[in-house]
């Protein structure tokens, strides 16, 4: 399966995840976070440095429970970056 090539709306909404993901991180460790959501710490550096721009839904959502962020809260925030 070939990928089509992201957008750079695409590349640039994905940094605005990492940013909020690394944002609401706080002092924790990547260790640690990304242990409780259930996924690699590399896959969270990879998120967070906006290298995977586009993750699945459900890291999102797990990422989302564990820092005690809502869905809908992550997509008004990414978004409104984009309009400002």
């Amino acid at each position: 399966m070939v990928r089509t090539p992201l957008t750079p709306e695409e590349r640039e909404r994905g940094e605005r995840l990492g940013r909020l993901l690394r944002d609401a991180r706080g002092p924790r460790s990547m260790v640690s976070v990304a242990a409780e959501a259930g996924l690699s710490a590399e896959t969270l550096r990879k998120i967070e440095t906006g290298r995977a721009p586009t993750p699945a839904l459900f890291t999102v959502a797990a990422l989302a429970s564990v820092l005690g962020l809502s869905l809908d809260e992550i997509v008004l925030r990414c978004e409104l970056a984009a309009a400002a």
